[in-house]
């Protein structure tokens, strides 16, 4: 046993395959529940393509990855929130495949999962926290800027500036975007009328 978590230490590829791994077996042991209705697909493929457009028009771009936009989590959000977290990982997981497909940056297919499914798939976790909606909102997006933050550990090493470390630099390269997509999003679910938005989604007046 020693020695095979030894060598997994040497292959940290690996060890993010058998997580990326791990992670898609609860997905899809999750998503065998769901059962969803007319209503339920057409908010969500509206919503897919409303992140999508704020996605394809952001502030700004990084150079390595990553950009700055006007609320694009947030209809992936309202979804885990109208509908629950499976509903918001299944629009997640969507989106993070047509977001591959538009804009492709491909270097390993682990790398891929990291940078694509994976972190947007993150994002309905929200879900589980229908009466505390900031930190619903926070923990998916702590849990999102993990995925990339290990992805640019083990794949974007070489981008790090001489003298710092891949941890700091993946650190600070994927905070410099995520924390103000997180504060546009705080600041638009307070600024715009959710309530209204989750109940017309749910069927309600």
């Amino acid at each position: 046993m020693n020695n095979l978590f030894s060598r997994l230490s040497g292959q940290p590829a690996a060890v993010l395959a058998l997580v990326a791994v791990f992670c898609l077996i609860l997905f899809l042991l999750r998503i065998r529940r769901v059962r969803l209705t007319p209503r339920m697909t057409a908010c969500s493929g509206l919503m897919i393509a409303l992140s999508i457009l704020l996605g394809t028009f952001p502030f700004y771009r990084m150079p390595n990855g990553g950009s700055v936009t006007l609320g694009g989590m947030l209809p992936l959000m309202l979804l885990a929130f109208a509908y629950g977290p499976e509903i918001g990982m299944l629009a997640g997981f969507t989106y993070g495949l047509v977001d591959l497909v538009m804009e492709p940056y491909l270097l390993h297919p682990v790398q891929v999962l990291f940078d694509y499914p994976l972190p947007f798939m993150a994002l309905g976790i929200c879900g589980y926290f229908p009466g505390h909606r900031n930190w619903g909102m926070a923990a998916a997006v702590s849990l999102r800027f993990l995925f990339h933050f290990l992805s640019g550990v083990v794949f974007f090493g070489s981008y790090a500036p001489a003298g710092q470390s891949v941890c700091l630099y993946s650190f600070l390269t994927n905070l410099t975007y995520l924390l103000p997509n997180f504060v546009i999003c705080l600041l638009l679910s307070r600024m715009l009328p959710i309530d209204r938005f989750i109940r017309s989604m749910q069927g309600g007046a």
